[in-house]
């Protein structure tokens, strides 16, 4: 009775152009309210997909179009990878850019799973979608009136960051740091500052704080 409940309580919705099918009511919502801050007519992005994928524990089946091809990507996150029908990893392979997330459906797990292809770390994929893909923007769970540091022992070893991110990374790994201030470091701005953030969020190796003396000031 109760997982006929729950199959009863999912439908399909489309977000923008991204159809939503057959989710579990708050990954539904999760990712319903990154389509409000959206144009009309844009879909939801492969970061936004992801960041949910992960914070809600569940394994997705994805519908992926970029400049050369259309292809499914299996969602793992409980193992922290990815599954996909392509010789090169996905961060290599496909146009970051302008990726657009076509279809999101739940990934039967357990007896009915059936791998796509090559598995390949969700790390490297998180970062370089981050860096290089299309949202620019915070995401909603480190927005706001913050500041940021990196975590103590945090491992960034499938991110290999190098250049000014290298040098950002190090000084977030020693200081607590507005965004504001982030943005005026050398070979920053605000769209990358942000997008770096992003990025260590998403290898869980980002320390948010909302009380600290500079995140008064450091939006």
């Amino acid at each position: 009775m109760r997982a006929a409940a729950l199959r009863s309580s999912r439908r399909d919705v489309d977000a923008g152009t991204t159809h939503l099918a057959s989710l579990n009511p708050s990954l539904l919502q999760d990712l319903q309210r990154f389509a409000l801050s959206h144009r009309p007519g844009d879909g939801l992005d492969l970061l936004e997909v992801l960041a949910a994928s992960l914070r809600h524990n569940s394994a997705l089946l994805l519908h992926l179009q970029d400049d050369e091809r259309v292809l499914q990507l299996q969602v793992l996150p409980a193992s922290r990878q990815l599954r996909c029908e392509l010789d090169t990893a996905p961060w290599l392979a496909l146009g970051l850019l302008t990726l657009r997330v076509l279809r999101v459906g739940p990934l039967e797990m357990g007896s009915a799973f059936v791998p796509l292809g090559t598995a390949y770390d969700l790390g490297p994929m998180l970062w370089h979608l981050a860096l290089h893909g299309a949202r620019g923007e915070l995401l909603p769970e480190i927005g706001g009136v913050a500041t940021y540091r990196v975590t103590p022992g945090a491992s960034l070893d499938v991110a290999e960051p190098v250049g000014a991110l290298a040098t950002a990374v190090q000084r977030l790994q020693g200081q607590t740091t507005p965004l504001r201030e982030i943005a005026s470091w050398p070979g920053f701005d605000r769209d990358r500052a942000e997008r770096l953030l992003n990025a260590l969020y998403l290898q869980s190796a980002l320390i948010v704080t909302r009380s600290h003396p500079g995140a008064l000031s450091g939006i």
